[in-house]
């Protein structure tokens, strides 16, 4: 097994350019190989058990190794394994997601645009947006509002979209006719202030933003109805209802970010509902196939959806695997387990408050400042004090020691800065809620000793 470890970790230095690493870091330690996953487990070369408290990249929802979706794929591939949506046609599978997709949505929505990723999303939701204003008669309305610190993808729209300075500093980004606000961040940014007077300040800079570059050129707001990648950020009560009032009131459209909340995440079929907004468009991807086949999405509300085929003419855009028929079966398969299932309704009212309770337990450890969370997912804030709250210097160090920690003790989990972040599959039980919590503090008690 280790000579077996050790050829694959010299040809992935050679040959395998992995996704935001350090690549030459990263050849010098040698990589992890994961070799097989059931339930909520993985499984290493070298034969390590590892709970996996991020469900893949969040996406994982039905967990590991669930034969449904493998013989969908079957199926699927046996009766015809790929044909486009170009030239006025398409096949019966992504006819039948898009149905699915649809059905699950808030009544706004009867329309799907299919991607094969979330980047692939938002970048499709930018020229959505701006095509529809065209259409119009408001080509000039073109201005897309986002937030710092949010994630909505690594290709060039979405990295633009997205508010992460270190993505921006790479490739002459953001795209124009994009510009950011504040996010809600109220452990990080807020904690002088009440959380609800914080938010509500908050969302009061989207209509600020709006009138400084003038209602007639302000086109969209996306956001993620709870940030993902930026720490799991969770705003406050009174964040949301004022940023619907200020999308109604300017007639902005508001764009939902569910690739991460989407499909139970948090208790609903989707954040939107969670939070009780109303999006004009919704991109997914992630947990509409749990990560088996790579497919994503725009739900496109009917004011949209019909404002274009009244226009009349192309809508120049699209993927050779739009609606790709073997990954849109894998996507239905996957959609009815979690509906026939009851996994949405059983994160909202049984797993998701035991993990919350759980996790929350966590918050007497001396190393975390906060705790936080919705359905399954969940944060807590590293501090090198709790009571001044004081953080460490090195953001980036603390969360890695914790991160690489987790492992040895049998857990995966994600550091963000010296933000700790889960996001465990939806089937996951009550006693392995029990194993990573325990397991979370016995690695929060081991980084203690290296960091306090």
């Amino acid at each position: 097994m280790a000579t077996a470890l050790s050829d694959l970790q010299r040809a992935d230095a050679a040959h395998h350019l992995h996704p935001f690493t350090d690549n030459g870091d990263l050849a010098k330690r040698g990589t992890r190989i994961i070799t097989h996953a059931e339930g909520v487990y993985l499984t290493d070369i070298e034969g390590r058990r590892l709970l996996d408290g991020m469900a893949g990249l969040w996406c994982v929802n039905v967990g590991y190794g669930r034969q449904e979706l493998i013989d969908a794929a079957t199926r699927q591939m046996t009766e015809l394994p790929y044909y486009n949506s170009f030239f006025q046609c398409t096949t019966p599978a992504t006819i039948q997601l898009a149905e699915l997709v649809t059905s699950l949505a808030p009544e706004q929505f009867n329309h799907v645009f299919f991607t094969g990723s979330g980047s692939e999303s938002n970048d499709t939701v930018v020229r959505l947006v701006r095509h529809y204003w065209a259409t119009n008669g408001e080509p000039d309305k073109n201005i897309i509002i986002s937030r710092l610190n949010a994630y909505h993808g690594s290709t060039m729209a979405g990295a633009s979209l997205g508010g992460m300075k270190p993505m921006h500093a790479q490739g002459g980004l953001p795209i124009p006719n994009i510009v950011h606000i504040d996010q809600p961040y109220w452990f990080g940014e807020g904690r002088d202030e009440d959380p609800e007077a914080f938010g509500l300040r908050i969302a009061r800079q989207l209509e600020e933003k709006i009138k400084e570059l003038g209602v007639n050129r302000v086109a969209a707001f996306i956001a993620e109805p709870l940030q993902g990648a930026g720490g799991v950020i969770v705003p406050p009560a009174s964040y949301w209802p004022e940023i619907q009032r200020i999308c109604d009131e300017y007639d902005i459209l508001l764009v939902a970010d569910e690739v991460i909340t989407g499909f139970g995440r948090l208790g609903e079929w989707f954040g939107s509902d969670h939070y009780n907004i109303r999006p004009d468009l919704m991109s997914i991807a992630k947990g509409l196939s749990s990560g088996y086949l790579p497919i994503g999405g725009v739900i496109v509300a009917d004011r949209i959806a019909n404002a274009l085929k009244s226009a009349g003419g192309d809508f120049n855009h699209g993927y050779t695997y739009s609606g790709h028929p073997v990954c849109a079966a894998v996507a239905t398969a996957n959609l009815k387990i979690l509906r026939d299932e009851g996994l949405v309704d059983r994160v909202r009212d049984d797993v998701g408050p035991y993990l919350q309770a759980g996790w929350n337990s966590l918050s007497d450890h001396p190393l975390v400042g906060e705790t936080r969370g919705v359905g399954l997912v969940g944060a807590l804030e590293l501090v090198a004090s709790r009571d001044p709250v004081e953080q460490f210097e090195d953001l980036g160090a603390a969360g890695t020691i914790v991160r690489d920690l987790a492992i040895d003790h049998g857990l995966v989990m994600r550091a963000v800065g010296s933000t700790i972040i889960i996001s465990p599959p939806l089937v996951i039980s009550r006693s392995e809620i029990d194993e990573l919590v325990e397991k979370a503090r016995r690695t929060l008690d081991a980084a203690a000793k290296k960091l306090l």
